[in-house]
């Protein structure tokens, strides 16, 4: 469903993205790790056509996504903060959202009941803004705003971040549950190795802009990557 041919980005002389070929299907749990500055973030800002690469080109359904919109009516996704709208509260934020994908109301807020055990609606008052939330029920008002048009692409850059260990585990039921019927695609950046082998069906490590594993979550996967980590350590010390 997403497919990268030969894409570079650079930052100056730094080379902060560098992937030849990547390809990645529906029905996949795509878990993207690495250690800081990597590339991850730009990767997935690339992908949105947030970021323009040098040479290449990224493919959503076989259209290169810089040549159409026809993407952004199937994909949902959170990056950070700077998706959300400071001066609205939560559900403000969300009827924008179900407005611009043309989702009424009544059936938006239906669907948000499936979220309510991850975000308490009922905890903010009307006037509380999004600024006013603290960073986790910030990152929370950001996922499920992702999730309000039932994406079949979902991108999410770090979304455990900030998060109680409660709203952890509820999210990765809700990301696995969104992916019950093998016919979404989702793609989860984070740092925690552990949610990312709980959810994920395929895991690639990225160092210095590339790809340097992309390995089917198998009982070994996790102790292959976990192993590289630890001599990156050995190596530096």
């Amino acid at each position: 469903m997403i497919q990268i041919e030969e894409i570079q980005k650079k930052f100056g002389n730094i080379v902060a993205v560098n992937i030849q070929y990547l390809k990645i299907n529906e029905g996949e749990i795509f878990g993207l790790v690495g250690n800081n500055g990597a590339g991850k973030t730009t990767l997935l800002r690339l992908i949105l056509d947030l970021l323009k690469p040098e040479c290449g080109q990224i493919l959503s359904k076989a259209i290169p996504i810089y040549q159409s919109e026809h993407w952004k009516t199937y994909t949902g996704a959170y990056i950070d903060s700077n998706f959300l709208i400071d001066f609205l509260n939560p559900l403000e934020y969300f009827e924008f959202i179900a407005k611009i994908y043309n989702i009424p109301n009544d059936i938006m807020r239906n669907d948000l009941d499936k979220y309510n055990q991850f975000l308490n609606f009922n905890r903010f008052g009307s006037n509380k803004y999004i600024r006013q939330l603290s960073s986790g029920d910030r990152q929370k008002v950001g996922i499920i705003g992702a999730l309000i048009p039932k994406p079949e692409i979902l991108i999410l850059d770090e979304p455990f971040n900030n998060l109680d260990p409660s709203s952890q585990i509820i999210l990765k039921n809700i990301l696995k549950s969104n992916f019950l019927d093998g016919t979404k695609l989702i793609i989860v950046s984070s740092h925690n190795l552990n949610h990312i082998s709980e959810i994920c069906s395929r895991i690639a490590l990225m160092e210095k802009g590339t790809i340097i594993k992309d390995l089917p979550n198998v009982r070994s996967t996790m102790d292959e990557i976990e192993d590289y980590f630890l001599n990156q350590v050995k190596f530096t010390n």
